[in-house]
């Protein structure tokens, strides 16, 4: 494989505008520069996930899926592609599904928080549901792969569970919701 990229500062941009992969031009607040943005803010966060001391099965999970995320990315790069099927959804549930065998029921919804690996999760989770929203909205103008959506939801779902297994795997509780709690009252 060549370089990809020869040359980083190329100017082009500098009026508002970005080349797709297609060597079409769009607007940088356009709704798909939005989702592939967000798609790219989401792999970020799993970087940082993945500077923390992991379980080995839950890196390589990670790693995959930042791969899965380039694939996703180059699919928006590229009006009309699909790249994301229904095997990498299947594959996120299969490991949804395992991971969530070892959770204890869920009795109150968890706040984001624990462990600082289970925090940035959650992070990484609401960034996945930005950007499936922003998929959502992109859909809404134009065609998109079915097979997108239904992993971004599916991701969210399992960065949840991941989220849960990473506190589970410390000797903190998971953080609930109290829908009881009063906010203290400033004087």
């Amino acid at each position: 494989m060549g370089h990809r990229l020869s040359k980083i500062a190329t100017r082009t941009g500098d009026q508002g505008t970005t080349g797709l992969g297609d060597g079409s031009r769009v607007r940088k607040s356009s709704a798909r520069i939005q989702v592939m943005g967000e798609v790219d803010e989401l792999n970020s966060w799993l970087g940082l996930l993945l500077a923390e001391d992991l379980p080995q099965q839950l890196r390589e999970t990670l790693t995959n899926i930042q791969h899965s995320l380039f694939d996703l990315g180059a699919e928006l790069c590229m009006p009309g592609t699909a790249k994301i099927g229904v095997d990498y959804i299947r594959s996120l549930e299969h490991t949804l599904e395992e991971l969530n065998k070892a959770l204890p029921p869920l009795r109150e919804f968890i706040l984001p928080g624990g462990p600082l690996s289970a925090a940035v999760c959650h992070l990484a989770r609401s960034v996945c549901r930005r950007a499936e929203r922003s998929l959502v909205v992109l859909a809404e103008a134009e065609t998109v792969n079915p097979s997108a959506l239904a992993y971004l939801n599916r991701l969210s779902d399992l960065l949840f569970v991941i989220a849960r297994t990473l506190v589970t795997q410390t000797d903190q509780s998971e953080p609930q919701w109290d829908p009881h709690r009063l906010a203290p009252i400033e004087k």
